[in-house]
């Protein structure tokens, strides 16, 4: 346990950094990068789901959260794709702390990991995340700093709902196909899919909420 748990958090150390990089830069850099997520992506899906009636329905879900990922960076609000980004990330890292630190009873049997403890521990995480991002805007040169107003507040609550979701979603899919990880591209995590099971169905979500409602 305290082995894979090293390699979880060298991984995060070599990768944030590197997925920020492209993010801020944008354009070119952005493009390319969200591209090679979704080849990465959408190779993993194929992979565990090809023989399934599941998979045509996976490749267009993708196909439109990938989307929407590449609009609300390129056309969108900045700091709306990057409070999407900040409070998923906070939802994985909440659970994971608060459920293996507290453990508790089992949220669901679709992933035995999840537990009460953890779902709570996510809400709170993701609005201190939420809150530092808005209290330091100034650093980011996007624009002054604020407060979370009880709009967003809502909305990152919705953001951390939908993103583990999002988790179970996968989750649910990675045993029905009787499978631990959908890759084995980052170590400690296990496939990209794996990594952003979260964030491909916030970003749809956050997409519909800003720009079509």
């Amino acid at each position: 346990m305290k082995k894979e748990f090293l390699k979880r958090i060298l991984s995060s150390i070599i990768l944030i950094p590197i997925a920020l990089f492209f993010i801020f830069k944008g354009s070119f850099f952005f493009n390319f990068f969200i591209l090679f997520c979704f080849i990465i992506t959408v190779y993993e899906w194929h992979t565990m789901s090809k023989k399934t009636p599941f998979y045509i329905f996976g490749l267009i879900f993708l196909l439109f959260s990938f989307y929407s990922f590449y609009n609300l960076r390129n056309e969108g609000d900045f700091k709306i794709f990057l409070l999407v980004v900040i409070t998923c990330v906070a939802t994985d890292i909440g659970g994971y702390i608060f459920g293996k630190t507290l453990k508790g009873p089992k949220l669901t049997k679709i992933s035995p990991n999840k537990t009460y403890a953890g779902m709570f521990g996510v809400f709170f995480l993701a609005i201190i995340f939420a809150n530092f991002f808005f209290n330091n805007l100034n650093l980011l040169n996007l624009g002054d700093n604020s407060h979370i107003s009880k709009q967003i507040f809502i909305i990152v609550l919705l953001i951390s709902l939908v993103s583990q979701i999002g988790d179970l979603v996968i989750s649910f899919f990675k045993r029905k196909f009787k499978i631990k990880n959908t890759g084995k591209l980052i170590p400690g995590h296990g496939g990209l899919l794996d990594r952003i099971d979260g964030m491909i169905f916030a970003f749809p979500f956050i997409f519909i909420i800003f720009k079509i409602l």
